[in-house]
């Protein structure tokens, strides 16, 4: 069996999954893990198929075409680590009124520690005690073991008292 990661994005309308699902299954393949979702009038996911070696190019080659139709198809192999991630894992919440950089702030100040993004989730969302746009952020994280949490905390407070924004971590 091949794993293959696929990058999915269009302009949003019914029946894209299916179409995307189809075409996987009529080739052999078997879909595993996925994200999608709706952006900015566009359907956009990333998703993890596993099919037999033997009909991997044909599958391959079968995403590409549904460009025809409007779904662009990425596809690459999944390298497997040899190794996972070592370390503790934490989740981060981020909310504060928007502006641009925060992601980079807190993104460079997360690589400063050698912290591994696993999964990040944003979204702007309406205040509720005013009509401002809220940032809001969730991410999980692995963190190396040798990282001082309390070293960490103290880092990602700072910024946040720079962005004007709350961040917990747990």
């Amino acid at each position: 069996m091949t794993s293959l990661v696929l990058t999915v994005i269009a302009p949003d309308k019914p029946g894209l999954v299916e179409q995307l699902s189809q075409t996987i299954v009529s080739h052999g393949g078997n879909w595993l893990e996925s994200s999608m979702s709706r952006l900015a009038g566009k359907f956009a996911g990333i998703l993890i198929v596993s099919v037999p070696t033997n009909k991997t190019e044909a599958l391959q080659d079968a995403l590409q075409a549904l460009e025809s139709q409007g779904l662009k198809v990425v596809v690459e192999r999944s390298q497997e680590l040899a190794d996972e991630p070592v370390g503790s894992s934490i989740s981060l919440e981020l909310i504060g009124h928007d502006k641009p950089g925060i992601v980079r702030d807190i993104s460079h100040a997360l690589n400063r520690f050698n912290i591994n993004v696993e999964r990040l989730s944003t979204e702007l969302v309406s205040g509720s005690m005013s009509a401002e746009e809220l940032f809001k952020a969730e991410a999980d994280l692995t963190v190396p073991a040798n990282v001082d949490l309390d070293d960490l905390q103290q880092s990602l407070e700072d910024i946040a008292s720079d962005l004007m924004v709350d961040i917990t971590l747990n």
